[in-house]
């Protein structure tokens, strides 16, 4: 993933105001979800398995947030690249449940790569125990998982892709309601609208409700991270199928073809430094591709003119310090906060800030009906 391979966050640019609400919502009416990343589909499958009716809302074509992959062509060659996380670990016994879970769905697999730093002057391989997940047959497979069987549990989750959720109105006791401009007001109300959204979308998405949430998301700045994509034409004979690397505009480079379940042409994802893609954020992709390609070519990469390339601006890749506090939730409003910046910034913590906050949502809920 950007600099720090294993973190993650969601691309969602929800837009979203808010009015205060003064009573409590109603208990019984759904739980509203807004982000379909892991932190988002992980809280839903928690809350969803207690009982709770679920909805998910996200303005993109389906699940997955920064777990994302990039599927194209080249003339008629298909090809295939995860340009965002890159692989996961799974050290909390919970998580490598789940993650032992997706395994026997075919959702994820040990990657058995060669992984390695460059330290300005040489490549030196890890000689480390440490174990790399990755998504199967690509990085958005989890997430594709989880939404499967989500939608097909006894209550379903029901899922609305394409929807940017607007200002959020609540009258006093009637529950929030949400808006967008694809679908206009919904007709369901909510007793709660938990965001797993990136803490710059979230601060000014409560603003207006709660100042306090809003604070804690301005108090988790996220750095940019370009990524480029490269298409070679033959095996690039380096000594590494992921590496990371000093002294260069790069931070990491993956030989994304190695990953179990892959196909395709000699595919390599190269992440810039947070201190590279912050000083040319508003670069042109184009001029971002020939410098990143050069940088690779330096490392022993291919010549930049004998491959194909494509790059991707990711404004908010991760959090310089993420705040470890779990997940953030305000009873009295029935508003939430997940997502890996409110825990260790790693896709891992991501799954971990959802079910914490699923966890504090259902206990609320079930002493408000008990």
């Amino acid at each position: 993933m950007p600099a720090n391979p294993t973190a993650m966050t969601t691309t969602m640019t929800t837009t979203m105001t808010t009015t205060v609400t003064h009573s409590l919502p109603p208990a019984g009416l759904p739980i509203a979800i807004v982000g379909a990343g892991l932190a988002g589909l992980t809280c839903a499958q928690f809350l969803a398995q207690a009982g709770h009716r679920v909805h998910v809302f996200d303005k993109s074509r389906g699940p997955s947030g920064r777990m994302s992959t990039r599927r194209s062509s080249d003339a008629s060659t298909e090809w295939q690249c995860d340009h965002g996380a890159q692989y996961f670990t799974a050290r909390d016994t919970h998580f490598r449940a789940q993650v032992a879970e997706w395994e026997h769905a075919g959702a994820a697999a040990l990657w058995q790569g060669r992984i390695g730093t460059h330290d300005g002057q040489r490549f030196v391989l890890h000689d480390s125990a440490l174990q790399r997940f990755v998504g199967t047959p690509r990085m958005t497979s989890p997430a594709a998982h989880l939404v499967r069987h989500m939608e097909q549990l006894p209550q379903p989750v029901r899922f609305q892709w394409q929807t940017t959720v607007q200002p959020l109105q609540a009258q006093a006791g009637a529950g929030w309601q949400l808006h967008s401009p694809e679908h206009g007001p919904e007709a369901q109300r909510y007793q709660a609208v938990l965001l797993a959204v990136p803490a710059p979308q979230a601060a000014p998405l409560l603003e207006a409700v709660t100042p306090e949430a809003a604070t804690l998301a301005r108090s988790a700045p996220m750095r940019a991270c370009w990524s480029v994509m490269v298409r070679c034409p033959q095996p690039v004979p380096l000594p590494v199928d992921g590496c990371f690397v000093e002294h260069s505009p790069l931070r990491w480079i993956a030989r994304d073809s190695s990953k179990p379940g892959r196909s395709g042409p000699e595919t390599w994802l190269l992440h810039a430094s947070h201190a590279w893609s912050e000083a040319h954020v508003h670069d042109a992709a184009t001029a971002v591709t020939a410098a990143l390609l050069q940088a690779f070519a330096q490392l022993g990469g291919p010549d930049p003119a004998s491959v194909q390339a494509t790059a991707h601006r990711w404004l908010y890749a991760d959090t310089a310090p993420p705040l470890n506090v779990d997940g953030w939730w305000q009873p009295e409003t029935g508003l939430g906060l997940c997502g890996d910046w409110l825990h260790n910034g790693t896709v891992e913590g991501a799954w971990l800030s959802g079910r914490h906050l699923a966890q504090r949502v259902h206990t609320t809920l079930a002493t408000r009906t008990a």
